[in-house]
């Protein structure tokens, strides 16, 4: 497990659901590591990658070793002009990604991009406008549910009814800053969105998800910077309370403050409230222990107390549902509903927060 999160890129077993040159993508912006992940995802359910593009070349460098059947490209207008290509993925500056997706749309493709996937309730709008005109999909790597085994697992649990209906769902996205390692986007707030836009729409997309909300409302929220007096507009905590419009609940916090000695990026963690039980994750590693196994799931109800890791053995579902909402016109993988409303969500908790410190 990689102690850099900014990088970290999840490999699964591959399980394809299309034949080989059915579903062709193409990548545009490499400003954050997750790209990767989002790229191995795709190839493992089948996609064929086709071409590269970003304006730093030593990125592009970086990607095609990694990835040689990509073919890297001078322009932009390479990739929107191929015929071939259905679907763009991406992960610029967070917020130049709606521009990006208008883009994208714009020119006939489906649109991947990463996490938070806009800044603005404006972009939103834009976003919102652009998927009812074109018919294409604008979908978001949620890559703390969609790319995490135990998470996974998780949702499974919840859909055969293991803790009954959902009550409340409480979420911990601890990161390490690995300051140095970081572009200098990344401290600027305009750009980045803030915490709350940026690794809390990843505790706001589970929440929705494992309580079934099509709709929420943030209670109340909260920003500081404790301890980096040196980034004066980076966020290093921030936490919001959500309620959703079936009446369940939502805490969550995210944070910078990994500590040195854990042998992973941050111990994710999530747990679940249900009328006939309970279950927590543990996403990244089981601290503690000699291994530190990621993918662990703990589930108590009225049958059983029960410890499962399902690191290996669940793999990541959501990449060839996508490919075949692609190729079938379906709505499998995710609504478009369900990726809008977590990312006005999280853009509404950053412009609410009390900032504390």
């Amino acid at each position: 497990m990689s102690k850099d999160g900014m990088n970290y890129a999840p490999e699964g077993k591959t399980k394809a659901v299309c034949e080989y040159g059915e579903f062709v993508f193409s990548v545009i912006g490499l400003d954050h590591g997750h790209i990767y992940g989002m790229t191995n995802g795709l190839l493992e359910a089948g996609g064929k990658i086709k071409y590269v593009y970003d304006p730093d070349p030593r990125k592009v460098e970086a990607f095609v070793k990694r990835y040689p059947n990509a073919t890297a490209v001078s322009s932009e207008g390479y990739v929107l002009d191929d015929k071939e290509t259905l679907m763009v993925a991406g992960a610029c500056v967070t917020s130049e990604r709606c521009a990006l997706g208008m883009r994208v749309m714009s020119a006939g493709k489906h649109y991947f991009t990463d996490k938070a996937p806009l800044t603005t309730l404006g972009q939103l709008e834009c976003a919102k406008k652009k998927v009812a005109e074109t018919g294409k999909k604008y979908m978001v790597y949620y890559s703390e549910r969609l790319h995490v085994e135990s998470a996974v697992f998780a949702g499974q649990l919840i859909d055969e009814g293991a803790i009954g209906k959902v009550l409340q769902v409480i979420g911990l996205g601890p990161h390490r800053l690995n300051a140095p390692s970081r572009p200098a986007w990344f401290f600027q707030k305009e750009k980045y969105g803030g915490i709350l836009c940026d690794i809390g729409s990843h505790q706001i997309e589970q929440y929705l998800y494992y309580a079934k909300e099509e709709d929420a409302e943030v209670v109340s929220s909260q920003i500081a910077n404790y301890n980096h007096p040196e980034y004066p507009e980076l966020d290093d905590f921030g936490d919001a309370q959500l309620r959703g419009k079936n009446g369940t609940t939502n805490y969550f916090r995210v944070d910078w403050f990994t500590p040195e000695a854990l042998r992973t990026w941050g111990d994710g963690r999530t747990l679940i409230l249900g009328t006939n039980g309970y279950i927590e994750i543990r996403k990244y590693t089981d601290i503690g222990t000699p291994r530190g196994r990621p993918d662990n799931v703990y589930l108590v109800n009225d049958k059983i107390e029960k410890h499962y890791n399902v690191a290996g053995k669940v793999g990541y579902p959501f990449f060839g549902q996508l490919i075949r909402d692609i190729l079938d016109g379906t709505e499998k993988a995710m609504t478009q509903a369900h990726a809008f409303k977590a990312a006005e969500l999280c853009v509404k908790a950053q412009n609410r927060a009390v900032k504390i410190k």
